[in-house]
């Protein structure tokens, strides 16, 4: 895989030199054969995102459709170096760009990838999941971002841009149905209200079905879905320029919690111990290793889980915003008002055994309110944007593990009638907190053309966090162990500088440097000390980047390749760590991390009606010194870091005398070797995997009407999405993908 990688890098960027050279004298074998632009806003202005000096990949509504993208972790990999994963059912995504990104899956951490939908800053990992529906595109850029909009980031963005109302009456319909009993259906239906002056749009989704797994206990299907989404938009344009935009979202998600797999590794008989002690990998299975309180599952199908408890992960949500576009003379102001309620509670069997071992209860509420004003020109040789930020969040938690209830009868007696007994770890944990953050920030970005075809880009932004924490850990709900009250704030600079140059009307190059930084804040996962919740830091990064893009052959090949050198500082970093008989959680600053790699991207259409796609990347990223409260874990592979990764798909269109159309199309993604912790433990870790999926369309003459058959995973394979030890009770969490999927789908537009 790597030889595949540095021959393709080395021999696109000497065909980038030779093709250049080659475009404006080449002869056309078929002159209907062109790809297709695509215009993006990732600088805040209508542009190709061939104009646009950053990695950034471009997905289209339906390249969206094709691909099956119906919640934020369907767009793991369709970007080169993009990694989304989730252990929960409908929250808590955890989201990589080039290897960086937050393991935690506590509400109030936040990624260093921002997730924006409609230009609003979706900061609540509870609400990640609630906008994958009724798209006109979604864009993903590479990189440190924070000088042109919202939150500053560390990784990157994805920006999710759901389709506007028009003045012309439009609407959509689709039902896909497939194995598990799946179902999802999804509509959009507007038009005009008042001529050119009032438009309106309304969208919805709902999705279920009946779980791919079975819980040997109760027979019971389990990790099943149902949620249900419904996005209402008003645009009113009341002159020539003036545009206002007000949409309201709700969601709601009622499926199963997610079910793991559970891994013992007490070894029973010393043959079955490892070198570290712990369960040998090939006595997983064998019945001589055992949890903490001797349960084994022998049973070697991922899909088969051992579980008392099947609870659900309910999430709701209801979301609004204003969004003014106003032009004054060669200006246009923006300003973006939104709101966001969301709720989630959730009933989890963690150690997914039919014994009382460890059972979470979720219950967390985050409220958000964000303005941003933005000033633009996009005049002459110098386009330019000014803008201020204010975001204040409200984070409460209420949530609280039951750890070992089955051992109660053991120290039950007259003196101690609930069997608690904290020094053996047989306790009811609740860990109630309310954090407060308020944001602000100033940011700016300007384009400047220094001479033909030479464009310089400055940027530079800064950024202020105000967070105050108020926790508290309370044994059987009424006796608190300790509180903590903090506040602190948290501010420091971002800024870009950079320079593009065309060297044709079709192929230009680019180079920059860019500053970005995370913002400190207070740990809110399960403590059992006040240390755990003391103030991490900052996390910086200084990120050079070199890249060209080029549209070659007639338009009928586009090129984009990048190169990348971050230098990363005081990462924030999750890990878990065992202390007095209890695995505790641990969210703490690495030293730091040498990050680089190489990303290339290849869309062709050789010949009319021949759809073909490439994406590559190669990733380093490994700790500096790190220090960490669970051990050393210096020179390690961060997590979710593989080193290589590609996606591709070939698509053919044949068309009938009678004008419809059938397409098939198919789909390959590889990735090496990924880590889910900071650790690098093998039993942690899952292998290099390929994934092949397929569609295969039939469309009316006119593509009002489509129908065909999908299928993902179509060689069946069972990989793992996370991996969660609870060393002091001696189990593994083990969440394995969907298997092979398959359906049928129709849809209608007009």
């Amino acid at each position: 895989m790597r030889s595949l990688l540095i021959g393709t890098g080395a021999a696109a960027l000497l065909w980038t030199g030779t093709a250049v050279a080659q475009t404006e004298v080449e002869p056309q074998e078929d002159a209907t054969a062109r790809l297709e632009s695509i215009v993006v806003t990732a600088q805040k202005r209508s542009e190709n995102v061939q104009d646009v000096p950053i990695a950034i990949t471009a997905l289209s509504s339906t390249m969206l459709e094709k691909q099956r993208v119906t919640d934020i972790t369907s767009l793991d990999n369709l970007a080169p170096g993009l990694r989304i994963a989730a252990a929960d059912a409908a929250a808590n995504p955890k989201i990589f760009i080039r290897g960086a990104g937050l393991n935690d899956f506590n509400p109030t951490s936040s990624s260093g990838v921002g997730l924006y939908a409609d230009g609003v800053y979706i900061g609540s990992p509870l609400a990640q999941f609630s906008t994958f529906y009724d798209l006109d595109r979604i864009e993903v850029l590479r990189g440190p971002q924070g000088t042109l909009y919202g939150r500053n980031t560390t990784g990157g963005a994805i920006n999710v841009i759901s389709k506007r109302p028009t003045f012309t009456p439009e609407g959509t319909a689709s039902i896909e149905v497939g194995n598990f009993g799946s179902v999802e259906t999804n509509a959009a239906f507007g038009g005009p209200i008042i001529g050119d002056k009032l438009a309106f749009r309304v969208a919805g989704q709902y999705a279920e079905d009946d779980g791919y797994s079975t819980n040997a206990v109760t027979g019971n299907k389990v990790n099943n879905a149902e949620r249900y989404a419904l996005r209402g938009s008003l645009l009113f344009t009341p002159d020539d320029l003036t545009d206002i935009l007000f949409t309201v979202n709700t969601f709601a998600n009622r499926g199963g919690a997610v079910q793991p797999k559970s891994r013992q590794l007490f070894p029973v008989d010393p043959a079955a111990a490892g070198p570290d002690g712990v369960c040998a990998p090939d006595f997983f299975r064998s019945g001589l290793c055992t949890d903490a309180i001797g349960f084994a599952d022998t049973d070697a199908d991922p899909y088969t889980i051992t579980s008392d408890v099947e609870g659900k992960d309910k999430v709701d949500l209801w979301s609004a915003a204003l969004t003014i576009d106003r032009e004054i003379g060669d200006l246009t102001l923006t300003s973006i008002t939104a709101y966001q309620d969301v709720e989630r509670a959730a009933h989890e069997n963690t150690d997914s055994s039919p014994l009382q071992m460890l059972e979470a209860f979720y219950n967390n509420t985050q409220e958000q309110f964000s303005q941003e004003l933005r000033l633009a020109s996009d005049v002459g040789k110098l386009k330019w944007v000014v803008g201020g930020y204010y975001m204040q969040d409200t984070t409460t938690s209420d949530s609280a593990y039951d750890i070992l209830r089955i051992l109660r009868p053991m120290f039950t007696s007259p003196e101690n009638p609930t069997g608690v007994s904290p020094e053996n770890s047989v306790i009811y944990l609740g860990y109630p907190y309310t954090q407060e953050t308020d944001t602000y920030a100033i940011f700016g970005q300007a384009d400047y053309e220094l001479a033909p075809g030479l464009i310089l880009t400055t940027g530079l932004r800064w950024s202020s966090d105000e967070k105050s924490m108020d926790y508290t850990t309370i044994a059987e709900g009424v006796l608190p162990l300790f509180t903590f009250q903090d506040s602190k704030t948290f501010s420091d600079w971002s800024g870009k500088v950079g320079l593009k140059y065309d060297l044709t009307d079709t192929t230009n190059i680019y180079a920059s440097y860019s500053r970005g930084y995370k913002s400190g804040g207070f740990f809110g996962g399960n403590a059992d000390n006040a240390e755990q919740i003391e103030p991490y830091e900052n996390e910086t990064v200084n990120a050079y980047e070199i890249g060209s893009k080029s549209d070659l052959l007639g338009n009928r090949l586009r090129m984009n390749l990048s190169g990348f050198y971050y230098d990363y500082q005081d990462i924030q970093a999750y890990s878990t760590v065992e202390r007095n008989g209890l695995t505790v959680q641990v969210l703490d600053n690495a030293a730091g991390a040498e990050m680089y790699g190489a990303e290339a991207e290849f869309t062709a259409m050789p010949i009319e009606n021949l759809d073909l796609s490439l994406g590559l990347a190669w990733l380093h990223a490994e700790y500096g010194e790190y220090n960490s409260l669970g051990g050393d874990y210096t020179g390690n592979q961060m997590p979710q870091s593989p080193e290589y990764s590609l996606t591709s798909r070939a698509a053919y269109t044949f068309v009938a005398d009678t004008g419809v159309t059938v397409t098939p199309s198919v789909d390959v993604s590889y990735r090496s070797k990924v880590y889910f912790d900071s650790t690098m433990r093998e039993r942690l870790s899952d292998p290099e995997l390929w994934l092949v999926g397929a569609e295969l369309a039939v469309a009316s003459p006119d593509g009002s009407i489509e129908a065909g058959l999908w299928g993902r995973n179509l060689t069946d394979e069972a990989y793992l999405t996370s991996a969660n030890p609870i060393d002091s009770l001696g189990v593994d969490l083990l969440t394995y993908s969907r298997p092979r999927s398959a359906g049928l789908f129709l849809r209608y537009n007009y």
